[in-house]
């Protein structure tokens, strides 16, 4: 008798070029990591506070690495989603566990994140003092996502929103390298007084930056996902510990290691040339990054180094990362809705086809809903700063969630050294210190 065996389990490629090649689910999320989060966000952060937080971007980017890779160690052993990984938490549950309904209202504050990308781009192509062309503006973007989402043509939009990203950053770090020859550059003072761990009096927008930089919480739950959708859990095969399991387990993990690294050196960088930028220009002028005149103040800084050619370098890299931001954040956020509705029991998927099909509605359905919460409320920064509040929020919980999984299901052949489990204590005790200063603040 001869046994089927799934075409889909291969074990992972043993070279650096092939490793390389098999990378995918990090780099997605750096579409969407380097965006509001680090245009906006971060840039506010260096306008307000100086140089003085320079040592906190870099540590937000790095620690929530270790979580990152926990979830997704779980999601190669048991091949599941965030989700459904979440909703397997023990505690009380109403439908669904305790911890579904919290990231359910960080839910709802990402996608206010999301409205706040659908008015920068907005705000790009048409100011808001012709408010209706800017409204149309807003409504058009909303309508062109959803369409080209359900059209099904992600492959190449996904290779398009990387290049776009990379591009941008890298005009970034140009920018950066040139303002070292204007009376604006960073002194030797300055960078020493930023990587001195000092915090300044008002916290508020830096633990709703460490929220939403890096691997936010957003790009926490959407790792997993990425990782199912790229193959990987199907790649390792169904769980059976066996020696040949073993083997493919430790080499995708390997993959998913070099992705989810190689994608934070690449957008660290994008993230610390907003935060200098911010601070070496908005700050010195006593500029801070508002809700009136948001992009014409980030104009203003890329002027201020590149001249009149900065305007345009601006217009396109904004639109690059915000819109690339937007597409991956509505693709991934289309599949957290309709697994939610399913782990609730509102959904009943029968086959993999009914829920690409309620994935192909959701698509459209959420750029437009977020179009319509912009319309109304038309406050960019905010918007996007309450999207890293409920992502600070939900840190925390995500931290938790890491440390039971890698005590009660991390197999033998994935199990991390003893440093790895070290500083994923850290990354959890950190990510702690936010929640219950987000807590204090909100009840305060």
């Amino acid at each position: 008798m001869t046994v089927a065996v799934d075409p889909a389990v291969r074990p992972a490629p043993d070279t650096l070029w092939g490793i390389l090649r098999s990378i995918g689910p990090g780099l997605i999320l750096t579409a969407n990591i380097v965006g509001t989060g680090e245009l906006i966000a971060t840039t506010r952060l260096g306008s307000q506070v100086g140089f003085t937080l320079l040592w906190f971007i870099v540590f937000s980017c790095v620690i929530k690495v270790f979580v990152q890779l926990e979830l997704g160690r779980y999601t190669l052993a048991e091949g599941i989603g965030s989700l459904d990984a979440l909703d397997r938490l023990p505690g009380p549950r109403f439908r669904v566990s305790w911890v579904m309904w919290l990231w359910f209202l960080m839910y709802l504050g990402s996608l206010c994140q999301m409205s706040g990308m659908i008015g920068g781009i907005a705000e790009i192509f048409a100011d808001k003092t012709n408010i209706w062309a800017h409204r149309l503006v807003a409504a058009g973007i909303a309508a062109g996502t959803g369409a080209l989402l359900a059209s099904g043509r992600y492959s190449l939009v996904e290779r398009a929103s990387t290049a776009m990203v990379a591009l941008f950053t890298i005009s970034n770090l140009i920018a950066v390298g040139i303002l070292q020859m204007t009376p604006f550059k960073v002194t030797g003072a300055e960078w020493a007084s930023g990587l001195s761990f000092q915090l300044p009096d008002d916290l508020v927008t830096a633990f709703a930056v460490f929220g939403i930089t890096g691997v936010g919480a957003a790009e926490l739950i959407f790792y997993p996902i990425w990782c199912v959708e790229k193959g990987y859990a199907r790649a390792t095969g169904k769980r059976d510990d066996s020696p040949e399991w073993n083997a493919r387990a430790r080499g995708w993990m390997r993959v998913m290691k070099y992705d989810a690294w190689l994608s934070m050196g690449i957008y660290s960088f994008g993230t610390l040339s907003f935060y200098l930028l911010g601070a070496a220009i908005l700050n010195r002028q006593g500029r801070v990054l508002g809700d009136v005149g948001a992009m014409a103040t980030l104009t203003h800084m890329y002027v201020e180094v590149l001249g009149d050619w900065g305007r345009w370098i601006f217009y396109v890299g904004a639109f690059m990362v915000l819109y690339s931001t937007l597409f991956v954040s509505s693709a991934s956020n289309a599949r957290l809705f309709t697994d939610a509705g399913r782990l609730a029991g509102l959904f009943d998927f029968r086959t993999p086809g009914d829920r690409a099909r309620a994935v192909r509605v959701a698509v459209v359905v959420l750029p437009i809903l977020v179009m319509l919460v912009y319309v109304k409320f038309e406050s960019l920064v905010t918007l996007v700063l309450i999207g890293g509040v409920a992502q600070a929020m939900m840190l925390p919980f995500l931290g938790g969630a890491a440390l039971y999984f890698h005590y009660t299901a991390t197999p033998a052949a994935l199990r991390p050294s003893r440093a790895w489990t070290a500083i994923l204590w850290g990354a959890f005790a950190a990510m702690t210190c936010v929640g219950l200063f987000q807590a204090w603040r909100l009840v305060g």
